[in-house]
C-alpha cells in the first residue's frame, strides 16, 4: 500500500465517537492513528515520524495552551500544518496562540468524519515531508543555511539549526536522516557538537557529514579523524552538493538491501 504505515497524531482529552471513527478510518486507509492526550511531554516523547496532526479541541484542552505553543513550534521545524476540530469559539482561542499560517485546515463542528479523512490522506499524499528524508543543517552563517535548503528543499525536507544548542535541541525529539554540520561554529564547534550527538544513545548513530569551507590537506585530515560519514566543501558548486547528498542516501539505501 502507497502509505506505507504512516503515523497521523491525533491530540484529544475525549474518547468521543468522532475521535474514534476518525482513528479507525485513518486505520482502514493503512495509516497509524496515535492517539494522545493533550500533554506537551507525552507528545514530545513520541519518536515516531508524524506526517499529519489533528487536534481535537474542547475546553480541557483548552486548559493547557502550553500544548498549543509546543505543536505550534513543531509544526514549524518539520514543516507540517496543525489540523484542528472545534466550535468557532475554541477555533477563535487557537488561533491566538497559533499563527494562521501553521493552521492547513479547520472543521467546525458538527463534523464530517468522511471530509476530515479525506482532507488528511489528501495531504499526507501530496505535501507529507514524511516522503522525503529529513536533513538537519547545522551552521551559525544564515546565509548559508538558506543556500543549504535553497538547493536541496525540492528532495529533501530541510531543518535549519544556527547553533550546537538549537541543533542538539530539535534533535531531543526528532531523528533526521542525515545532518550537515558546520566544522568552524563560535561557541560550539563541529567538533564538539559531533562529540555531543555520538555521545547520546537516542541519535548517537544518526550520520553526520561535516561542511567546511577549508580544502587543505591538514584541515581535511582533522576533520576526517573525527569520523563523520563525509565532508563537504562550502566552495563546491550547489550541484555537487547536491549530487554529493543525493549518492549517500543511494548508498546508504544499497547498504540496507545487502542486510
Amino acid at each position: 500500500m502507497e502509505n506505507d504505515t504512516q503515523n497521523v497524531l491525533i491530540v484529544s482529552e475525549s474518547t468521543s465517537y468522532i475521535v474514534s471513527s476518525i482513528a479507525q478510518q485513518m486505520e482502514v486507509l493503512g495509516y497509524r492513528a496515535i492517539k494522545v492526550n493533550s500533554n506537551a511531554d507525552s507528545i514530545s516523547k513520541i519518536k515516531e515520524p508524524i506526517s499529519a496532526v489533528l487536534i481535537y479541541i474542547d475546553e480541557e484542552v483548552l486548559e493547557d495552551m502550553q500544548t498549543f505553543v509546543y505543536l505550534k513550534d513543531r509544526a514549524i521545524e518539520d514543516d507540517m500544518p496543525l489540523y484542528l476540530i472545534g466550535d468557532a469559539g475554541q477555533l477563535d482561542e487557537v488561533e491566538n496562540t497559533v499563527p494562521k499560517s501553521v493552521i492547513g485546515q479547520k472543521f467546525l463542528r458538527p463534523v464530517n468524519v468522511k471530509e476530515i479523512v479525506n482532507v488528511l490522506d489528501n495531504y499526507i499524499k501530496k505535501e507529507g515531508s514524511h516522503t522525503k528524508k529529513k536533513i538537519l543543517v547545522v551552521d551559525d552563517s544564515g546565509a548559508m543555511l538558506r543556500n543549504v535548503k535553497g538547493w536541496l528543499e525540492g528532495k529533501y525536507h530541510v531543518i535549519l539549526a544556527n547553533s550546537a544548542a538549537m541543533a542538539i535541541k530539535y534533535l531531543a525529539t526528532n531523528k533526521p536522516d542525515l545532518i550537515l554540520l558546520d566544522y568552524e561554529m563560535p561557541v560550539c564547534d563541529g567538533k564538539q557538537t559531533l562529540e555531543m550527538i555520538r555521545s547520546e544513545m537516542d541519535f548517537s548513530n544518526i550520520p553526520v557529514i561535516f561542511l567546511t569551507s577549508k580544502s587543505d590537506k591538514e584541515s581535511v585530515l582533522n576533520v576526517m579523524s573525527l569520523k563523520p560519514d563525509g565532508y563537504l566543501l562550502k566552495t563546491m558548486e550547489p550541484a555537487q552538493i547536491i549530487q554529493s547528498v543525493d549518492d549517500f542516501f543511494e548508498k546508504q539505501k544499497a547498504k540496507a538491501s545487502i542486510k
